[in-house]
């Protein structure tokens, strides 16, 4: 008798992403060796840097039958999509998960979520068996193989899980200044109950690249994965996903990766410069500051070329967007473009993640 489990949505973004290349060098769901190293240290077995682990939690019951098997069915929604090549199975302690997070607070989202996993995980190589998943996910070989088509020898990844404001864009066109292209990459997969939904984060990148950016220097696609909000960790995870993908430069933010007070502003900016120092990664990373508007030199800055002092300064809130535009008032300009609030507010109730 087949052992099989059915998946959930973000296993399957997971198995899927493994399978393409976009989580390369992993050719499955990690074993005890892989998991605990990155949990530890921040890198695989062979080395490598790595900072989040993936990892397949099952039942205690199923886990059981796994230790004396050597494959698993994946399944989803009743379908088989693939199998694992059983090689490990073995027990996670919850206290090694506050690891990832660097924080204890039960109320971190990504804590939140882990909670409620089982701690038995099984590891192994997986072999996908429906070939037709591949396609609605983001290609790797594909995204390079549009990069170097168009001539790109210099492409800077941009990640978000928002629309664009203003601090984005001037982030955006300075990239744009050192690189012969941007590729603009956000992630859709789980999120946090009101956060910006897919929908919404499409129309103000499509206006966006429609009205203001020059399109030849511009790729716009989306990278499914659950959204961990695992801050400097889940920084130089985005980084090696879009190294995978072709980019050799990526932008790392203030307050990368962060949900709420959870991470300082710029812990992101230290593990990265930590992590470079060490070993390198592999791609160029760059290290912004946060973009705020100058009420006395009237345009976006950041602190690395303004001094003109915290009296004049307004912070370009992604909290205070958001919460206006839930109230259905549209923000001011020196927040976002008045075209690109429209088209989002035009949406209603689709703009967030219920």
């Amino acid at each position: 008798m087949k052992l099989a489990i059915e998946i959930n949505q973000e296993n399957l973004e997971n198995l899927i992403n493994i399978c393409s290349g976009l989580f390369y060098p992993l050719r499955g769901f990690m074993c005890s060796r892989d998991c605990h190293r990155v949990i530890d240290s921040m890198t695989l077995s062979d080395g490598s840097i790595w900072t989040i682990p993936i990892t397949l939690d099952v039942g205690h019951d199923l886990f059981i039958k796994a230790v004396d098997s050597d494959r698993l069915y994946l399944q989803f929604q009743g379908d088989e999509v693939a199998y694992m090549k059983i090689e490990d199975c073995y027990r996670i302690d919850p206290s090694d998960i506050l690891k990832i997070y660097g924080t204890q607070d039960p109320n971190h989202p990504g804590i939140k979520k882990e909670a409620i996993r089982s701690v038995y995980r099984v590891g192994g190589e997986v072999v996908l068996l429906n070939r037709h998943l591949l396609s609605t996910f983001i290609d790797p070989e594909k995204t390079r193989e549009v990069f170097q088509k168009k001539g790109w020898r210099t492409v800077v990844g941009f990640q978000t899980r928002n629309p664009i404001h203003k601090a984005h864009e001037y982030i955006h066109r300075a990239c744009l200044e050192q690189c012969d292209a941007l590729f603009i990459n956000p992630v859709v997969g789980w999120k946090r109950p009101d956060d910006f939904s897919e929908e919404a984060i499409k129309v103000s990148y499509s206006a966006m690249i429609e009205n203001y950016y020059p399109k030849n220097r511009v790729h716009f696609e989306f990278l499914k994965m659950p959204t961990r909000y695992a801050g400097p960790r889940d920084a130089i995870f985005h980084a090696i996903i879009r190294k995978n993908l072709g980019c050799t430069h990526f932008v790392i933010g203030r307050d990368h990766g962060g949900v709420g007070a959870f991470y300082t502003p710029y812990q992101a900016h230290e593990l990265a410069i930590a992590l470079q120092k060490k070993q390198g990664l592999g791609i160029e990373l760059l290290l912004f500051k946060e973009p705020y508007h100058c009420t006395k030199c009237g345009f976006v800055v950041t602190e690395k070329h303004c001094a003109c002092g915290e009296k004049y300064k307004i912070s370009i809130s992604g909290t205070k967007i958001r919460t206006m535009l839930k109230e259905d008032k549209r923000p001011d300009e020196i927040f976002m473009r008045q075209d690109i609030a429209d088209a989002i507010l035009a949406l209603g109730d689709r703009m967030f993640v219920s």
